[in-house]
């Protein structure tokens, strides 16, 4: 077992699930008793009459009418199309799938992994809540390992083994895709637009498993995997769907299960950061994944999972939204989500994402990243001391751990053994050599042949990338007290109104970088003002909110943070107000501006390679959408945008802080979010 450190918290012990396979015979565990409790009073249910409930539902009758009418086929015909839908859908869970592939998996993490710790509490609190009400399992998404190690971590402790919300490609995998379907994955298409049946039979197969409770039912809320290790904003497609049954009262209650699986190592680093620099994600095939199996070979160190608390979607849906208005049309009858429900869904999935965060464990290398990337563009030789970095990695922990982090720092070996076995994890990307920290670049083409000074750029952004994703595990724990800090420098001001008119700015331009809970902006402003004066940062009265001498280290340090991402928008912005660009293509802006940024960073004037970045770049455009900066001027594929430069210009100069966020602006602002 383990303690993590946390200061002012609860802190839960870990369980490494790894230590008794490592004692015991994998194949006893695979082949024990395993006899789960299911959801009170559940009867027992094939996939096959899971099926057959679907497609006689009511509600998917009712559409299949509605498209055979509009599309001029008959019924039986679009039957069949339904038919087809559901059985290219539908799992097919098998427990002796889940045996196998508990052997297998078995073998595998123990060579990946020193350690995956699992909190015990968390398991007994799940335990007790899917025989209550039907759960939803929500975890984070920063590897495809997440999609393996939960169902086996349930299967270890005897607890229902979850359908799985999974994406199509996963299922054109030769063998591959079968496994995972007889493993309880259930596979979703990625563009479905607006074709009425495929969303009908989507929607009907996942409310009917929460309403009988079959099983729990897993999925990512974020949609996709993280390429940054930052969270993303929520898709609200599933959200709906799972919620449904409670709205309208189909069910007393749902459980929303935040899960948080954090990472020493992620196995696809350099496979992430190539993405962000333009480099395509190879397809998913049976192929590649035996040509991935050198990733064995590696340490990818220890993973945590944590279990959150149950979310009663019930008690956080109080005053949020009235039930009523779905006693006014019969149940089976599809019904466009109110406004209302709209808001209440999409605030429940920013919370659970926040709840994410909050249950993230950090490594230290985590800490090592953020000062690494700060100090080395400024380091002489591009190279740091390692007492440097021991003594500022240090006093980061301390700072992060008054943040109300999760921390993983062994205590029973020295402080400088813990940065050296974290550090020398990643090899690949960063070393130690004779007492200074440096970045190993990417080898260039063989045969020395010349590179040109942009895919010089190139290659240096990859090992900062890679140093970028590790930072950005720990961005929850800063950015909120980092957006003060810079609203502090940036308003020339000391009035709490004005740096507090800065910081809701600032929250609403980066919505789609970070996530905050919708809302809580004027609590969030109080939470930041208190760890700052806590450590010692700021001076905080009713008018006035002040930067002390003694706390300039920590403040610079957040601003500096917070910088790659100021630079990476204003660059984006620079683009944009360019005369020749008028309309454009999101395919169109990357290109365009990772070579603007390539010229910057090239002449001296941005040290920031954040924003050659295609996510970041990508969030840009979110949130100048968001902002109405941005309009599509014509809906498709591809969507054509067209840039209102005046209103990029101003939100640039009030980033900068030329001119002071206006009121209205940030009601406007509020309004939209």
């Amino acid at each position: 077992m383990e303690n993590l450190k946390r200061l002012d918290l609860e802190v839960e012990e870990f369980m490494d699930i790894l230590e008794e396979r490592r004692r015991s015979s994998d194949l006893g565990h695979a082949f024990r008793t395993f006899n789960p409790q299911l959801y009170r009073g559940v009867p027992p249910c094939s996939v096959k009459d899971l099926n057959r409930t679907v497609l006689e539902s009511q509600y998917l009758s009712y559409v299949i009418k509605e498209v055979a009418m509009e599309s001029g086929k008959t019924l039986e015909v679009v039957r069949e199309e339904a038919s087809g839908i559901l059985e290219e859908m539908s799992h097919n869970l098998q427990l002796g799938f889940i045996r196998l592939l508990g052997f297998i998996f078995t073998k595998v993490f123990k060579r990946l992994f020193s350690s995956i710790h699992v909190n015990q509490e968390g398991l007994n609190r799940l335990q007790q809540a899917i025989q209550e009400s039907p759960v939803i399992l929500m975890p984070n998404h920063r590897s495809y390992v997440d999609f393996l190690v939960l169902s086996y971590i349930l299967f270890t402790y005897d607890l229902p083994i979850p359908v799985i919300a999974a994406g199509i490609p996963l299922m054109g995998m030769k063998m591959i895709g079968e496994i995972l379907r007889r493993c309880g994955a259930f596979f979703i298409r990625r563009a479905i637009g607006s074709d009425k049946l495929y969303w009908a039979v989507l929607s009907e197969y996942v409310k009917t498993i929460v309403r009988k409770g079959y099983a729990p039912v897993e999925f990512y809320v974020e949609g996709l995997r993280s390429r940054t290790l930052k969270s993303l904003t929520p898709k609200l497609g599933m959200m709906h769907m799972v919620l449904e049954p409670f709205f309208k009262a189909e069910v007393y209650d749902i459980n929303l299960i935040p899960i948080s699986i954090s990472y020493d190592r992620v196995l696809e680093e350099s496979l992430l950061a190539h993405e962000l620099l333009g480099i395509p994600k190879p397809k998913e095939t049976t192929t590649g994944l035996f040509k991935a199996r050198k990733v064995l070979d590696e340490d990818y160190g220890s993973m945590h999972v944590y279990f959150g608390h149950p979310l009663s979607v019930r008690q956080l849906s109080q005053g949020k939204i009235n039930r009523c208005q779905y006693n006014l049309i019969p149940r089976d009858l599809p019904q466009r989500p109110s406004p209302e429900t709209q808001a209440c869904v999409s605030w429940l999935a920013h919370l659970v994402v926040c709840v994410q965060e909050e249950g993230m464990v950090l490594s230290p290398w985590s800490l090592m990243a953020c000062l690494l990337l700060q100090s080395l563009p400024a380091a002489q030789e591009g190279s740091l001391a390692w007492d440097l970095l021991t003594q500022k990695t240090l006093w980061l922990r301390d700072l992060a751990l008054g943040f109300g982090a999760r921390l993983h720092w062994p205590e029973q070996i020295s402080d400088s053994d813990v940065m050296s076995s974290s550090m020398a994890l990643h090899s690949t990307v960063v070393r130690c050599e004779g007492g200074r920290v440096h970045l190993v670049e990417e080898e260039g083409p063989a045969g020395n042949q010349p590179i040109s000074p942009a895919e010089g750029v190139i290659r240096r952004a990859g090992p900062v990338l890679m140093v970028a994703l590790y930072r950005n595990q720990a961005m929850h724990v800063f950015v909120r007290p980092a957006m003060l800090a810079v609203a502090i420098h940036t308003a020339q001001s000391t009035r709490r109104e004005d740096i507090f008119n800065f910081f809701s700015f600032l929250q609403d331009v980066f919505s789609n970088e970070f996530i905050f809970v919708p809302g809580k902006t004027s609590q969030d402003f109080e939470e930041s003002c208190h760890l700052l004066r806590k450590c010692g940062a700021v001076q905080v009265s009713d008018q006035e909110v002040k930067e002390t001498e003694e706390g300039q280290t920590t403040t610079a340090f957040l601003r500096a943070l917070l910088q790659p991402f100021i630079d990476a928008y204003q660059v984006v912005f620079s683009h944009l107000c360019e005369e020749g660009v008028q309309v454009f293509t999101e395919k169109q802006l990357v290109p365009a501006v990772r070579t603007l940024a390539s010229q910057l960073i090239l002449s001296g004037e941005l040290n920031s390679y954040e924003a050659l970045s295609s996510d970041t770049q990508k969030n840009v455009l979110s949130a100048l959408l968001r902002l109405d900066a941005v309009t599509k001027s014509r809906v498709g594929v591809p969507s054509e945008f067209q840039a209102k430069k005046a209103a990029i210009r101003k939100i640039g100069a009030i980033m900068t802080g030329r001119i002071p966020p206006q009121r209205h602006l940030i009601a406007a602002l509020d309004a939209r979010l």
